[in-house]
């Protein structure tokens, strides 16, 4: 008599469902910095019966996506003397190259989505921006706030705004020495601003400084805020259990999601690892089992 071949069969088909289990990916949620903040859509339609705008269009977001592998800003003018289109896109300073290009990337789709083809729009996500307007639109002031978010959270009392004034305030003398992108932190107060980046340091500094005096009188003791105005923005957020650490390629989360949060994917991936743990024993029990009828047949 030979050994029991039933062990044998649930062994392959062990090793069936691991590889199975392997080939399954993991679920991953689409990276923070490509979270929709605002949009901004030009009433007025494009007028375009011949095609040649949607042509300049495709070609401006085409150049626009392939510079984005390059660098965080960058401004172009496509199209001819009567369909002259200008756009730019930028990346937040602290992005990698790949990150900004798979964020601008995403931007096309969704001005066309959200937008359709009107003669200007601006779409502004987490991580990165773009904008196009054709030729004679009227632009806006520079110092009009275009968005605004303040937290429902409300951290209360005094001792907490001037916590947070004084990061603002840090973050004011911090921009002015830099190239249009800070970021720093006092006592669990996290504070970011960016100026668009062909803006001189001159006008970056006054535009911080009307966010800054902005988001204090919108959002009073909220636990975070942001405000958006065409040539900057900046935003806080309080972290109770202080300021989380970031990747290189990661982004700040709301205090709500920060902090001792368990990573889904993680999970899984244990939880898996213990169910084959557990098959592997079952399996060799019955294989044991197996070789002890043997011995008691004889």
């Amino acid at each position: 008599m030979g050994v029991p071949r039933k062990p044998f069969y649930f062994l392959h088909l062990f090793f069936v469902i691991l590889a199975i289990l392997e080939l399954t990916p993991l679920s991953k949620s689409a990276p923070e910095y490509t979270t929709l903040v605002y949009k901004g859509c030009a009433k007025q339609a494009l007028s375009d019966p011949t095609g040649v705008y949607s042509q300049a269009l495709s070609s401006l977001f085409g150049t626009l996506i392939a510079q984005s592998s390059k660098s965080k800003f960058f401004k172009t003018t496509t199209g001819s003397t009567q369909t002259t289109i200008t756009g730019l896109f930028q990346c937040r300073g602290d992005l990698s190259n790949v990150d900004c290009y798979n964020c601008v990337s995403r931007l096309p789709i969704l001005i066309d989505k959200l937008c359709g083809k009107p003669i200007a729009a601006r779409i502004q996500l987490f991580g990165c921006s773009m904008l196009y307007e054709v030729e004679g639109f009227t632009q806006i002031s520079g110092m009009e706030m275009l968005f605004k978010s303040c937290s429902g959270a409300n951290a209360g009392g005094s001792e907490f705004e001037e916590r947070r004034d004084t990061a603002l305030t840090s973050l004011e003398n911090g921009m002015s020495s830099t190239s249009g992108f800070y970021t720093t932190s006092y006592e669990s107060v996290y504070v970011l601003g960016q100026c668009e980046g062909d803006v001189g340091a001159s006008d970056c500094g006054e535009c911080v400084k009307s966010a800054v005096q902005r988001v204090q009188v919108e959002c009073g003791s909220s636990i975070a805020g942001q405000i958006y105005l065409p040539m900057c923005y900046i935003s806080y957020t309080c972290y109770p259990n202080g300021v989380p650490k970031k990747s290189s390629s990661a982004s700040f989360t709301s205090p709500s999601s920060s902090g001792s949060g368990t990573n889904p994917g993680k999970t899984v991936a244990i939880i898996l690892g213990g169910a084959a743990g557990v098959g592997l024993l079952v399996i060799c029990l019955l294989f044991a089992r197996g070789l002890l009828k043997k011995k008691d047949d004889y």
